[in-house]
C-alpha cells in the first residue's frame, strides 16, 4: 500500500513537473527578441548605480565597460556607491572622477546609529536619489557590459515605455566542476525568467542588469516597505512595480544587453548566495511563481527522499532512476536553445552529470533559505 501510494504521488510530481517544464519551453520560443532599429539615435537621459562592498579586484573592469558603452557621453552617468568597503574600492572609483563617474558613500548618508539590515537597497537608494537620469539601470561591481547594452535598454525604453526592464545575465565561468555547475544552473534560471515573463507565470529578475524609470521609481516609493529584508532589491521592486504598472514590465531578450558577472569562486560562496536568493521566497504575493517553486522543491526533494530509502529499500532507486531520467530529458530540451542564446552550449556535455549534485542542492539551498538566515560580504543578515 505504502509503495503505490509512492509511486502515484511520485507520478503525478513528475507529470507537473515535465508539464511546466513544457510550458518554460513554449515561452522561452516565443519570447520575442528585440532588434535595435537600424536608425536610432537615444535621447533619454540614463542613470546607472553600481552598488559596491569590497570590489577593488572588479570595480574598474565593470566602470570601464561601461565607458565603452556606444551610448552618447552626455546621456549617461555612472554613480558608485561604497557600502562600507574595507579595501581600496572607492581609490579605485575615485580615478574615473574626471570621466562621468561619481562616488557616493554609504556612511556619509547613514549615521553609525542607525541599523540596516538591507545595505543594498541602502545603496541603491542613495545613488537614485543622487542621480539626475529619466531611465535608472542597475548592476553590479563584479560585472562587465557589451558596448550596446545602454542603446539596447534605452531603445526598449523609448519605443515600448516600459516601466522596468528585466534583462539577461550569464556568468563567465571556467572549466571547473564548481564553475561549470552555477553556469549550467544560472543559464537555466535565465531562460526560466525569459519564459516566465512572457507567459505570466510568475515574476523573477536580476539586479544585475535591470532598469526602470524613475517615475516608475518613485510611484512606488522606491524599496519602502522591503527594507526588513536584507535580499530581494530587485525581486520585490518589481513586484511594487508590477502592482502600480500590470503591464509595465518588459523582458529584453537580445544577446546584445547580456551582461557577465562572475561566478562565486567556491562551493561555500556558492550556497550563501543560493540561500540569500531563496530567502526571499515566498516574501511576497505572488502565488502563481510559489506554487512554481513548490512543486520544483518538492519534486527535487522526493528524488532526493528516495535516493536515500533505496538503500533500505531498493525498488525506491528505481522509481528514482525514471523520475531523475525524466528530469534530464525535461530540462535538457528547454535549456538547449538558452545556452545557444548565451553562446554556452559547450556546457550541454556536462548537464547530465551534475543533476543528482542539482537535486541536492535545491533542497539544500531551498531549506536553509526558508530559514533566513545567512552571511554574505562579511556580515550576518536575517
Amino acid at each position: 500500500m505504502i509503495m503505490l501510494l509512492t509511486i502515484i504521488v511520485c507520478t503525478l510530481l513528475t507529470s507537473a513537473y515535465v508539464m511546466l517544464m513544457l510550458a518554460y519551453i513554449k515561452g522561452w520560443a516565443t519570447q520575442s527578441d528585440f532588434v535595435l532599429p537600424l536608425i536610432y539615435k537615444p535621447h533619454t537621459r540614463v542613470s546607472v548605480i553600481i552598488p559596491a562592498r569590497n570590489e577593488s579586484q572588479n570595480i574598474g573592469a565593470c566602470i570601464e565597460s561601461i565607458l565603452g558603452q556606444k551610448y552618447p557621453e552626455d546621456l549617461f552617468e555612472i554613480i558608485v556607491v561604497d557600502d562600507h568597503s574595507e579595501d581600496y574600492t572607492v581609490g579605485v572609483v575615485d580615478e574615473y572622477t574626471d570621466r562621468n563617474v561619481r562616488c557616493i558613500k554609504l556612511s556619509d548618508i547613514v549615521g553609525p546609529g542607525n541599523a540596516i539590515n538591507a545595505y543594498k537597497k541602502a545603496a541603491l537608494a542613495a545613488g537614485i536619489a543622487h542621480s539626475n537620469g529619466e531611465l535608472i539601470v542597475t548592476t553590479d561591481a563584479d560585472c562587465v557590459a557589451p558596448n550596446a547594452w545602454l542603446m539596447h535598454l534605452a531603445a526598449m525604453y523609448e519605443l515600448h515605455n516600459p516601466a522596468m526592464i528585466v534583462a539577461p545575465v550569464i556568468y563567465s565561468a571556467k572549466s571547473t566542476p564548481i564553475h561549470l555547475f552555477q553556469l549550467i544552473d544560472f543559464m537555466g534560471m535565465q531562460g526560466v525568467t525569459a519564459a516566465a515573463h512572457r507567459l505570466g507565470l510568475g515574476n523573477m529578475s536580476n539586479g544585475a542588469n535591470l532598469a526602470f524609470s524613475r517615475v516608475a521609481f518613485m510611484r512606488v516609493k522606491g524599496y519602502e516597505g522591503t527594507e526588513h529584508l536584507a535580499s530581494g532589491d530587485d525581486y520585490l521592486l518589481l513586484m511594487k512595480i508590477k502592482k502600480a504598472y500590470p503591464n509595465g514590465v518588459a523582458y529584453l531578450k537580445s544577446p546584445k544587453a547580456i551582461i557577465t558577472t562572475a561566478p562565486q569562486p567556491d562551493w561555500a560562496s556558492f550556497l550563501g548566495q543560493r540561500i540569500r536568493w531563496a530567502s526571499k521566497s515566498g516574501k511576497y504575493n505572488d502565488m502563481r511563481l510559489t506554487l512554481i517553486l513548490l512543486l520544483v522543491y518538492l519534486f527535487n526533494f522526493s528524488l532526493l527522499a528516495l535516493g536515500i530509502g533505496g538503500f533500505f529499500t531498493p525498488e525506491l532507486w528505481y522509481i528514482a532512476g525514471l523520475m531523475l531520467t525524466t528530469k534530464i530529458v525535461a530540462e535538457l530540451v528547454f535549456i538547449i536553445p538558452v545556452a545557444w542564446f548565451f553562446r554556452k552550449e559547450w556546457t550541454l556535455g556536462y548537464f547530465p552529470l551534475l543533476q543528482p549534485l542539482h537535486v541536492i542542492y535545491i533542497v539544500l539551498a531551498g531549506f536553509l533559505g526558508f530559514l533566513g538566515g545567512y552571511k554574505w560580504k562579511g556580515r550576518r543578515v536575517k
